[in-house]
């Protein structure tokens, strides 16, 4: 007996470009582009949310846009030079974090950014060595901060070496907004903000929806491992992958990345 076949069928690259470009410019109406500048503030962001949908390097990622998408951006810049304005303008990115509702669900993500072994070469990477998750790595940590629906509110990173409670001062931001569920990662002995709900182990399985989260981070978007060392590249990147994550699952309409195919 045959398993039946899906009717859905990924969207080219060139048309899923030019659908997102239009809802990246209607976001970013008011800003302005440089009168010199050969891209506008729409084309840029919308450059950004591509590499971090396709999860690659600089050079992979625009010999992939040189080749499927050069029509699209007659006039893209030199490479580095176009990298250079993606984190000029991560700010914008800012527009596409969602609303916050009643509850909403926090944690952390570790990221690798460098071998064990790697640890100690250079004192200007940005990652450390701390646990995450219950594993030991070197790099950094992703906290997120997702209402109901499963969306980005609010996100941050920090060393991996630094304690959960850091992030404690975005929680408190929304204390006349919503209640947040935390692991007890989140609690500190000198007190916790007043809508911090630490759960117990078992206990408050809608924070299931942010698990959902992570396992799109490290499959679709690529999150796990990152080839980022400074502070404002590893910013630059999360930055497009939280914005990203936002406006597809919006798009969809529930926390499902996986309908993009962006295969060459």
């Amino acid at each position: 007996m045959s398993k039946p076949t899906s009717t859905f069928q990924p969207l080219p690259a060139v048309d899923f470009t030019i659908a997102l470009f239009c809802r990246v410019d209607d976001a970013l109406c008011e800003a302005k582009a440089h009168p010199l500048a050969n891209l506008a503030p729409s084309e840029v962001v919308t450059l950004g949310l591509l590499q971090a949908l396709r999860g690659q390097g600089h050079r992979a990622f625009y010999r992939w846009l040189k080749k499927e998408l050069g029509a699209l951006f007659p006039r893209l810049p030199e490479q580095s030079r176009l990298f250079r304005l993606l984190v000029e303008a991560r700010h914008w990115c800012e527009e596409f974090m969602a609303q916050s509702t009643a509850f909403g669900v926090c944690d952390t993500l570790g990221i690798e950014l460098l071998h064990p072994r790697r640890e100690g070469r250079c004192t200007w990477h940005y990652a450390r060595k701390g646990k995450c998750n219950g594993r030991w790595i070197v790099g950094a940590k992703f906290f997120v901060l997702l209402n109901g629906h499963g969306q980005i509110v609010r996100w941050n990173s920090c060393p991996a070496n630094r304690h959960d409670t850091i992030f404690q001062p975005v929680i408190e931001e929304f204390q006349e907004q919503m209640i947040v569920l935390g692991d007890s990662g989140f609690h500190a002995h000198q007190g916790d903000p007043c809508n911090l709900m630490v759960c117990p182990r078992g206990k408050w399985n809608e924070r299931m929806l942010i698990e959902t989260a992570f396992s799109l981070f490290e499959g679709v978007l690529g999150l796990k491992k990152l080839d980022r060392r400074l502070n404002h590249t590893l910013a630059t990147s999360l930055a497009y992958a939280a914005a990203a994550y936002n406006i597809c699952t919006s798009w969809t309409g529930q926390v499902q990345l996986s309908l993009i195919d962006f295969k060459l």
